[in-house]
């Protein structure tokens, strides 16, 4: 089954790009059924045999566009499509309200038409992918009302959000507002939210990665390997050795059961420079002691992880969103990848103390297995998880909004193009109800 990714604004563009060339590299140099699963799932082949992306990119500059068009082209692997992009002349402005309410409704028309090409050349559809950044205008508002759009069309399809977060310094003065709008309404039209924090990559990046002079580039290679890592062919429990034939369907199946808690979050080991790798060794018991201490003390890398956090019983469990605590999963997906594979033992993450109470461990956790190797780890694993730890940044993101709004700054930027006051207002209570269900969780 195979995924249409829908690319939005710089951002999306930028991360589309960089996870169709991860994955195109991880499937060129692995066996040969690994590799017919992720070209099916991710490209289809045009007349003269080239890999093309199953990618729609929208943006309302072209720039962009046209750097990922010549890139991949130049790459010799794969390209996009000659005719699966949309650009104009001018962009949003970084305001919410103008994607949405002026450039979407617009060119909705030609947009869906882009989309429907690629979804009929899949055999079977397995969802919809829609790659986007939360803080400018056509990536959040175009974004949103695509979104929008592909829900009204494809009512039935899975359909997953990839959002980058803006750094917590601010990279536009109105990115909480654009956030909240743009969180808001995807809680409603959206299966699940896959989140990156630009904060968390940078520091992978710097501490991890030991990069010097940190680029977008180095920020959206780790972002889109951390992608390729959860998105690339697996074996379920029940997949009796073939390879997993819907992997939104199952990702969301496996992670967002309720329609309250739709926000995930990707942690990924080991990461280090490539220099490193060969004189590094790696073992299943050691990843996954890391891994679930980096899960249950909301530690996003191994730098940091809190070792005083311990599971506690449910009673005995505080939700603090200023200092550290133990972090509560609704359900956690981890997917192991490389040599020994099966030998991993996995039952630690299967304490019914990392869960909410009102749903089994059996429920809740979900694996996946290859023993083909990723980004070139002898032994890696990658943790998506339904939990508090995407909890603290959004309050604050919530709160930074509401302290402009209160004071009615920029209000007017929205209002001229056509969103209200009330229109804030019911985001603003979209997203504290969403607040209020994950510090419940217990």
């Amino acid at each position: 089954m195979s995924v249409v990714t829908v690319q939005l604004g710089q951002c999306g563009n930028q991360v589309g790009h960089q996870l169709f060339d991860v994955i195109c590299s991880d499937a060129h140099e692995a066996q040969r059924i690994y590799s017919c699963s992720s070209c099916e799932r991710f490209f289809y082949r045009s007349r003269q045999g080239e890999l093309v992306a199953r990618a729609v990119m929208i943006d309302m500059e072209a720039k962009v566009i046209n750097q990922s068009l010549t890139k991949a082209a130049k790459s010799g692997r794969w390209k996009y499509g000659d005719t699966s992009y949309f650009s104009q002349k001018q962009g949003s402005g970084n305001n919410w309200a103008n994607g949405y309410c002026v450039h979407g409704p617009r060119h909705r028309e030609v947009v869906e038409e882009l989309v429907r090409r690629e979804v009929e050349r899949c055999d079977r559809l397995a969802g919809l992918m829609a790659m986007m950044s939360v803080a400018g205008g056509t990536g959040s508002g175009v974004g949103t009302y695509v979104t929008q759009c592909l829900r009204d069309i494809y009512p039935k399809s899975f359909i997953l959000n990839h959002l980058t977060w803006p750094y917590g310094t601010g990279e536009v003065i109105v990115q909480n507002y654009n956030s909240v709008l743009t969180l808001a309404h995807l809680y409603q039209l959206s299966d699940a939210i896959l989140v990156h924090e630009n904060d968390t990559v940078h520091r992978i990046c710097s501490q991890l990665l030991n990069i010097k002079h940190i680029s977008f580039s180095d920020v959206n290679t780790v972002i889109a390997q951390q992608l390729g890592s959860v998105l690339q062919p697996a074996l379920t429990a029940d997949s009796h050795g073939v390879y997993s034939r819907n992997p939104l369907g199952e990702l969301v199946s496996a992670l967002a059961c309720h329609p309250e808690y739709k926000l995930l979050s990707v942690s990924s080991i080991p990461q280090m420079p490539s220099s490193s790798i060969a004189y590094s060794t790696f073992s299943w018991p050691g990843l996954l002691k890391h891994l679930r201490q980096m899960l249950i003390s909301n530690a996003k890398m191994e730098e940091g992880i809190d070792w005083q956090v311990r599971p506690l019983a449910g009673s005995e469990r505080t939700r603090s969103l200023t200092g550290p605590s133990f972090n509560t999963s609704l359900a956690n997906l981890l997917i192991l990848r490389g040599k020994d594979v099966y030998s991993a033992e996995t039952g630690s993450f299967e304490d019914p103390a990392l869960y909410t109470s009102w749903l089994s461990s059996g429920e809740a956790f979900t694996l996946w297995k290859s023993p083909v190797p990723f980004n070139k780890y002898e032994k890696s694993a990658t943790l998506v998880s339904n939990s508090q730890a995407l909890l603290k940044p959004l309050d604050n993101m919530v709160g930074k909004a509401w302290n402009m709004f209160a004071s009615r700054a920029y209000i007017h930027q929205y209002i001229k193009f056509g969103i209200s006051e009330e229109d804030f207002l019911d985001s603003f209570t979209s997203l504290e109800q969403v607040i209020s269900s994950y510090s419940q969780l217990c």
